[in-house]
């Protein structure tokens, strides 16, 4: 896969949640039953790779620089959209309006947390470029990383995505 050229890793961020915004509306404009799943499968490739090089690099680099409630935030609406994700990848064969429902739910919960992130002025990435950290030197480990995670989804697939916060075993 070809490296896309970013700024920092703020854009890169903000690119992946450009492709999954495109990969919903594409889920919503088709009628084709299978074409959705894999769309749907699609948008929680992306995710699971998403969510994981912000909580195992990005998040990490501003804890001590940005108010942990928000970090922490972050965190929790992960989980819940990490829910709903290994939900819609077990979903093969379950009730097709449950399972848009699903992807519809967990497309406003995505929308709500970009929308927290891109904020001007008072969102994540505002605090963060306030800060001192390096958004040029983390945008490597980042895109080496998300590479690292599309190949394995390429091949074997992702594993189930992984709580961090929230218990899943309570939440069935």
């Amino acid at each position: 896969m070809a490296q896309k050229l970013y700024t920092d890793a703020i854009m890169l961020l903000r690119a992946d949640h450009d492709e999954v915004k495109d990969l919903f509306d594409k889920f919503e404009g088709t009628e084709d039953s299978e074409r959705k799943r894999r769309i749907a499968e699609k948008i929680c490739d992306e995710l699971k790779i998403h969510t994981l090089i912000e909580e195992e690099i990005f998040y990490p680099a501003f804890r001590g620089k940005l108010e942990d409630d928000m970090l922490d935030e972050a965190v929790v609406e992960h989980d819940g959209a990490k829910l709903l994700i290994n939900d819609i990848m077990r979903g093969i064969g379950s009730d097709e309006t449950v399972y848009e429902a699903k992807v519809k739910v967990l497309s406003e919960q995505i929308d709500h947390h970009v929308e927290e992130e891109e904020m001007p002025h008072e969102g994540m990435f505002a605090k963060c470029r306030e800060t001192d950290v390096d958004l040029k030197a983390l945008l490597k480990p980042m895109q080496a990383r998300k590479e690292e995670l599309s190949r394995l989804a390429q091949g074997d697939g992702l594993p189930p995505a992984k709580m961090t916060e929230v218990d899943a075993a309570a939440a069935v």
